[in-house]
């Protein structure tokens, strides 16, 4: 246990206290107030400022895949029992606490349950570098892009002035991921002569080639040596304010083979429904709105996953997913509920209004 003079202050009001929700709040102002703050936690309290619990990333997926939606009350997914830590704990048993029960934040209360503060592990430990791998899928054509990539391949394509392939390896190196394999094809050359080996970012980048194109997943096949933990695989075309390292956590704690990230895709029908038995009719609905969960090019995958690959076979991961279900192997999804886009056609990529965390 550490001194009396190591017992941690509350964090400054301008800090903590932009974490704060009201039991009111959406699902929609909670996510934003997690994009927002920084803080990966959003702190519900009364209005004389008792605590009543937490919203965390994982308490907006659940509650999306339970069937709420971003406009839904966010009463219903508040954590009341939410671990806390009490003002005059010491920083180093604060510090075990969080690492033994995986929490990246712990509201601080005093002895009338009033909130005080709050505690962040990136506040009591410095960041450390991770060994996961992230797989770049870099290889594709662009077609449906063209003439954009008549000559220039996609991932190279700038956005906010750098190429987009730039800020994906960019963000997951802020998070602590390293080590990067980017798998190349049409126009490959171009993508290793600007990123070389990374020395440029501070980060390691190998290069898989497929001399065909192999799918969304087939390069994966080529991996040698095998990453030996948990590794990230991402299109190369895909921005997001997604934090991997999220990700990562969510994949190992739910012990997945494979865990793809999904965002909720709204459509309306452009016609009023009517439902019938036989000839008669038993109900009207004006234009409905259906809501799925569309893949998000975004995956977590355990090592083993690869056993259900051959080198050199096209595959798509889809078809990955569905082999290691028909194996018994969990395979789970990871809602999202951020900032994030696909650049697929000419319209996506035009678009001025997209707005990520650069």
């Amino acid at each position: 246990m550490a001194d009396k003079d190591d017992i941690s202050p509350p964090r400054e009001a301008s800090s903590w206290k932009k974490a704060l929700v009201t039991l009111d709040a959406t699902l929609h102002a909670a996510a934003k107030n997690l994009n927002d703050s920084g803080m990966q936690i959003a702190l519900v309290v009364g209005l004389d400022g008792t605590f009543i619990g937490t919203i965390t990333d994982g308490d907006i997926r659940r509650g999306l895949l339970r069937g709420l939606d971003l406009k839904s009350p966010a009463e219903s997914i508040v954590h009341r029992e939410a671990m806390v830590a009490y003002a005059e704990m010491p920083n180093d048993f604060v510090l075990k606490l969080m690492q033994t029960n995986l929490i990246n934040a712990l509201p601080i209360i005093d002895d009338k349950r009033k909130l005080v503060g709050l505690h962040l592990l990136n506040d009591l430990l410095a960041p450390s570098r991770r060994e996961n791998v992230m797989v770049i899928m870099a290889g594709g054509q662009g077609k449906r892009l063209r003439p954009y990539t008549e000559n220039c391949p996609k991932p190279l394509l700038p956005v906010h002035g750098k190429p987009m392939l730039e800020h994906i390896i960019e963000r997951a190196r802020d998070e602590g991921i390293h080590r990067f394999v980017i798998s190349v094809h049409y126009l490959g050359h171009m993508i290793e002569e600007h990123f070389g080996d990374g020395s440029r970012w501070n980060v390691g980048i190998q290069y898989l080639h497929e001399n065909n194109p192999l799918g969304t997943a087939g390069a994966l096949g080529l991996l040698q040596p095998r990453p030996g933990s948990s590794f990230l695989v991402t299109n190369g075309d895909v921005l997001t304010d997604i934090r991997y390292s999220e990700l990562l956590n969510f994949h190992v704690r739910s012990e997945a083979t494979a865990t793809m990230a999904v965002r909720q895709h709204e459509w309306q029908h452009p016609f009023g429904v009517v439902f019938t038995k036989g000839i008669e009719i038993t109900g009207f609905e004006e234009k409905p709105i259906s809501r799925t969960h569309v893949n998000a090019g975004i995956y977590a995958l355990e090592p083993r996953a690869l056993d259900v690959l051959k080198p050199g076979e096209q595959c798509d991961m889809p078809t990955l997913f569905a082999r290691l279900k028909d194996q018994a192997a969990r395979t789970i999804v990871y809602p999202m509920h951020e900032a994030w886009v696909d650049f697929g056609r000419p319209d996506d990529y035009e678009k001025p209004q997209f707005q990520f965390d650069q």
